[in-house]
């Protein structure tokens, strides 16, 4: 019987990244507000730092996952269109919705007007999606150490 994981680091790397976003997105984000003598300036300048270094942390993770994967001969299936849902959102995060957040966050610390936006909606939207898909990828992964 042979016991070997297939892609190790892979499989690692995707519950990582998975535990990451949960902890930090669907905890960190809005229990730092709750702390007594945390004001809405302050908890923004912690939340751009803390989304700021999981978004590199992601990208860590991600390039982890594909490097596995290709150094063990592994080929990106159609099936693992779950791999490539959360690399889109990563990108749609750091590319636009990360830097639009960083603007509104920014405008809220330094008192100016902000208007009202749908973009923290988007980012919690790509998160539920990102966990979701990075967990059927997961048990994809799992499959694929079948002989």
């Amino acid at each position: 019987m042979n016991t070997a994981i297939k892609y190790p680091l892979a499989i690692a790397s995707v519950f990582l990244w998975t535990g990451f976003v949960c902890a930090i997105s669907f905890m960190e984000a809005w229990l730092k507000f709750k702390a007594p003598g945390v004001s809405l300036a302050i908890g923004l300048g912690i939340g751009r730092l803390v989304f700021n270094v999981l978004n590199k942390v992601e990208w860590v993770l991600a390039f982890a996952i594909i490097i596995n994967l290709l150094s063990l001969g592994g080929t990106l299936q159609a099936s693992f269109i779950f791999l490539f849902i959360p690399l889109i959102l990563l990108s749609l995060q750091t590319f636009w919705l990360l830097p639009a957040l960083d603007i509104r966050a920014e405008m809220h610390i330094q008192a100016l007007p902000v208007l009202p936006s749908n973009l923290h909606i988007y980012y919690i939207m790509a998160e539920g999606l990102k966990v979701l898909s990075l967990l059927i990828f997961s048990i994809q992964l799992f499959k694929f150490q079948q002989p």
